[in-house]
């Protein structure tokens, strides 16, 4: 240990016996601790530059709106719009303006902090969607949240570092009939985004495919858990072999610590603190705008026939004064799975009866758009922690827990490290659900649809977190938990975005119409068996008290249900991980696709998508990896093209 660290410690340890003789004082002290971190955090903002918050210096409401023009408009600071902001203005002949409808997400702590990013789930901050109910899973209208910051759903994930798998790529060039999209292509701009630094802890790491040079910082720089190095001894004695990485060329399978998008200041790392740097947003060639909420898109319909996008209208208030800029190129939706569409449908781009329904004029008839919603549906084990040492400790209603989270919050400020440095999700396993070592065939008869993209690919992941919750942490268990959870990543069940109202302040309808598909049910039930098969492993015996009767937990009586009860309790229990993709599917035409291989809107000109809606089939693990090398793939396809242009 440090002297600085052991300074830090002893002071913190008079401070307890303070805190211990005058309660009341230092629980007064924890909201002027707060505020301290704000400050820091706000002054952090200061320090990186300003972001544009007058609309009026970036468009205009007048007929002279045509003068406020750039090459390209994109339309979202999220995941993939701030790397195509980065990457395009690199060629300072290319002029850019992003428009984000929320804030700065660097600027708040709960989404720097590793475990602080569940905490922005209901506010201002993230839009609340709540499903439409879903029929094949009791009806319920599950939390649905969507990032509303710059940086995207970068800036409030679970920082899981896992990209999928290489066989998912190859999938998407063969359907694409488009090489580039291809592991082989495509993988190198993973390497190009990383920033990858040996470490001596992991030497099975394959340096020659990782990145090291690239904007986001990844690595093993968060706090893992003795529960969750036992998790990963568990996998084994069940028969999940160990690997050192998922993001091979050899596939995820197997188990791991995962590699997270944390900083070595225990920091996240977001879209925007990667790529909207401070020499970024010094570039004369680009402007990036908040609280710039798109309305609609603009477009040029020729006598010819043709159509072509020329602009975007956005606002800052429903209320508000309507500004227009114009696009000379491109206009690039990066607005995610699910604004991407409801921005082409309010702008007259989608299934022309549902348009119609709602007195929008049709642009252009294109029934993808908004169809073939694919999300990945996760179930959860609740367990009891027997150390009773878990992030519970941090909990704020009691005495104890102001002290340890003023305790832990000097470590996260003053060395980055500590508790607030978990990313919860610490280690995980990739398997398939017709593996006959984990699923003996005798155990489990039925042969279900091979979802996956390959034989090296799977079709369930397994993780864990130091907590166990309920509602995306609304909910804490009233003790030291411990938490296993499964979800399906390459599910067949397919839902749709659709639209509510004409107004854009109203949010579409989402429908991701979890376990639709029969063989969806029955994948993610193996799944959870295996879950209590790992947490009955030997491994675990000296972190989860298998004797607690609480009926909150799966202790007692779980490990014990028939199959048709666990089918049950997945139906109660299956909600979103945060991943819905495929709205605007990169497909051939016949095919319901909405975008080409060049991410370029079918039957209109100047006008691309580049988020997780453009992926043909969601990735078997993670969306944000494969969402920051599609927006690198993308700059470097349209600088090329301009390039070619001039």
């Amino acid at each position: 240990m440090s002297d600085s660290l052991t300074t830090a410690l002893n002071v913190l340890d008079k401070f307890r016996r303070f805190f211990d003789a005058h309660p009341r004082t230092v629980l007064s002290s924890v909201a002027l601790a707060a505020l301290l971190l704000t400050l820091r955090f706000v002054s952090a903002k200061k320090r990186k530059g300003k972001y544009i918050e007058d609309l009026s210096q970036v468009g205009s409401t007048g007929a002279d709106w045509e003068k406020f023009e750039y090459d390209v408009i994109v339309v979202g600071g999220g995941t993939s719009g701030c790397v195509l902001a980065a990457r395009l203005t690199e060629d300072p002949s290319i002029r850019v303006l992003m428009l984000e409808a929320g804030g700065s997400g660097s600027a708040l702590p709960a989404s720097r902090i590793p475990i602080g990013f569940s905490g922005l789930f209901r506010t201002k901050h993230v839009y609340g969607f709540r499903t439409e109910p879903q029929v094949h899973a009791k009806g319920q209208k599950r939390f649905f949240p969507r990032a509303k910051m710059l940086g995207g759903c970068s800036s409030i994930n679970a920082q899981m570092a896992q990209y999928g798998a290489p066989g998912d790529f190859d999938e998407w060039a063969a359907l694409t009939n488009d090489d580039s999209w291809s592991w082989q292509n495509f993988g190198r701009y993973f390497s190009k985004f990383e920033k990858y630094i040996p470490d001596p802890n992991y030497p099975g790491i394959d340096m020659s495919e990782r990145g090291s040079s690239g904007p986001v910082r990844v690595g093993y720089f968060n706090r893992v858990s003795d529960h969750s190095k036992a998790f990963l001894k568990a996998c084994a004695q069940v028969g999940i072999p160990l690997v050192p990485d998922f993001n091979g060329s050899k596939g995820p399978i197997g188990a791991s610590r995962i590699m997270t998008y944390v900083d070595s200041n225990g920091r996240r790392v977001s879209s925007e603190t990667a790529y909207l740097t401070n020499d970024v947003l010094k570039r004369p060639n680009l402007k990036v705008v908040i609280n710039a909420q798109v309305t609609r898109l603009l477009f040029d319909q020729s006598s010819d026939g043709t159509t072509r996008a020329v602009g975007v209208e956005f606002a800052n208030s429903p209320n508000g004064p309507r500004y227009k800029a114009r696009a000379r190129k491109d206009v690039i939706i990066s607005a995610g799975a699910i604004h991407s569409p409801h921005i082409l449908m309010l702008s007259g781009v989608g299934p022309a009866a549902q348009l119609k329904a709602h007195g929008i004029p049709v642009v252009l008839d294109t029934p993808g758009v908004g169809a073939n919603l694919v999300d990945h549906p996760v179930v959860d084990l609740y367990l009891k922690d027997k150390t009773n040492n878990s992030i519970y400790s941090l909990r704020p209603e009691t005495l104890s827990g102001a002290y340890w989270r003023i305790k832990e919050l000097a470590k996260f400020v003053l060395f980055g490290k500590g508790m607030l440095t978990t990313n919860l999700g610490e280690s995980a396993a990739f398997v398939r659900s017709d593996n006959p070592v984990l699923f003996p065939p005798a155990q489990y008869p039925q042969k279900l649809e091979d979802s996956t993209s390959g034989a090296a690919s799977p079709d369930l992941e397994l993780f864990c977190t130091p907590v166990a919750f309920k509602d995306h942490g609304a909910i804490l268990f009233d003790m030291h938990s411990y938490a296993l959870h499964c979800y399906l990543v390459r599910p067949t069940s397919r839902g749709s975005v659709l639209l509510t109202s004409p107004d854009p302040w109203a949010l579409p309808s989402v429908d991701p119409n979890y376990l639709q598909s029969p063989d969806d049910l029955e994948k993610l039930t193996r799944g959870f068996r295996l879950l209590l098969n790992i947490a009955h492993a030997k491994a675990m015996d000296a972190y989860l008290d298998h004797d607690n009767k609480d009926p909150e937990l799966d202790h007692a009586t779980t490990h014990m249900k028939t199959d048709d009860e666990l089918r049950e309790l997945v139906r109660e229990r299956v909600e979103t991980v945060y991943h819905p993709a495929s709205t605007c599917r990169m497909a051939p035409r016949e095919k319901g696709g909405v975008v080409d291989s060049r991410l370029r809107v079918y039957g209109i000109q100047g006008l691309r998508v580049c988020d997780a809606s453009i992926f043909p089939w969601i990735v078997s693990g993670h969306t944000a990896g494969a969402c920051f090398a599609a927006g690198e793939k993308l700059a470097d396809d349209m600088k090329k093209e301009y390039r070619g242009s001039k």
